[in-house]
């Protein structure tokens, strides 16, 4: 592995063992099982100091393959290394240069504070207790939660239980950080702030790798983009490219006072993804799109009204179809 390179993997294949008969005798004492190939033979190459997106729509292979380059679960076959390391021996080297924050997932213990869990993490990562006390401050200034440091964290906001998460997850420092999903749920000013902070942490040489659903988070923070799909990379390149082809097209999600227009009726001034109830989300050109709007609006009152760059999920549907 090259000194500069940060991520190595090599024909990286998981595949899971499931249990066909699910009757509670038979599948007991005559168990049929099937083979489910949840990556295959992945190849990727990231550098030391680079953001890179891993995309793709929900089963892909991104959380799968996120848990393989941190040592959650083992490869069936293939070669990977991280900083040199292969990350399914968990040494505790290894563990001490990487930080992973999965957006469903909470790090931190609920029924204690925000400080004692950071308290803890300083004994097991073995952080100086000077470099502890200073980064704590830094961290928790730059990301506003200064003031609830004390507090219970199940007493917390979503966006205040995510910003300490970041900081309980790069604590002691890590070469490469881990995001899977680290905006979820969160509101706009917690996800700008986050996202922020990400690109701060890229400015200071940090390595990331960030698995989202939000193009905004993707478009932010990072410069190059994987996008996986039924467990193969179908997209290896930056996010200019990627984005380039879809950069004119914007939606608008629009709710209603009351009943949305019908499909029919929206379809004559975009691309319509969705018409149901008093929703409706339509797409054109982004020079046209607030005319789109205005005019809809003359007939069916909106009480809401957001746009959008085009949703990810269409931006991979539309490589995977392009794709042989």
């Amino acid at each position: 592995m090259k000194s500069n390179t940060a991520i190595s993997v090599e024909k990286l294949s998981k595949e899971f063992r499931l249990r066909g008969n699910r009757h509670i005798l038979s599948g007991i004492f005559r168990p049929e099982w099937q083979t489910a190939t949840a990556v295959s033979e992945v190849d990727i190459a990231i550098a030391s100091g680079e953001a890179v997106a891993f995309l793709g729509p929900n089963g892909a292979g991104k959380t799968t393959t996120t848990k393989m380059l941190t040592g959650l679960i083992k490869p069936t076959s293939g070669q990977l290394h991280v900083l040199g390391y292969s990350p399914f021996e968990r040494n505790y080297a290894f563990l001490k240069k990487i930080g992973l924050v999965m957006g469903n997932k909470a790090g931190l213990n609920w029924d204690l504070s925000a400080r004692q869990s950071f308290e803890l993490l300083q004994k097991l990562y073995e952080i100086p207790i000077s470099a502890y006390h200073g980064r704590v401050k830094e961290l928790t200034e730059l990301l506003q939660v200064s003031h609830v440091l004390d507090s219970q964290v199940r007493k917390l906001s979503l966006g205040e239980r995510m910003k300490l998460e970041l900081i309980g997850a790069i604590l002691h420092d890590p070469e490469i950080l881990f995001l899977d999903e680290p905006t979820i749920g969160l509101d706009i000013s917690s996800k700008r702030n986050v996202r922020k902070f990400l690109s701060y942490l890229h400015e200071q040489g940090k390595t990331l790798l960030l698995t989202s659903h939000d193009m905004d988070d993707i478009v932010e923070v990072c410069d190059r983009a994987l996008v996986i799909n039924h467990g193969r990379i179908i997209f290896d390149d930056s996010m200019d490219k990627l984005s380039h082809q879809y950069s004119n097209i914007r939606y608008a999600r629009l709710e209603f006072v009351d009943a949305s227009p019908n499909r029919s009726f929206a379809e004559k001034y975009g691309e319509v993804l969705e018409a149901k109830g008093n929703k409706l989300v339509i797409g054109a050109d982004k020079k046209q799109i607030m005319k789109v709007i205005a005019t809809i609006s003359d007939k069916y009152p909106i009480q809401d009204v957001a746009i959008e760059r085009v949703p990810l999920e269409l931006i991979i549907e539309d490589l995977y179809t392009k794709t042989p």
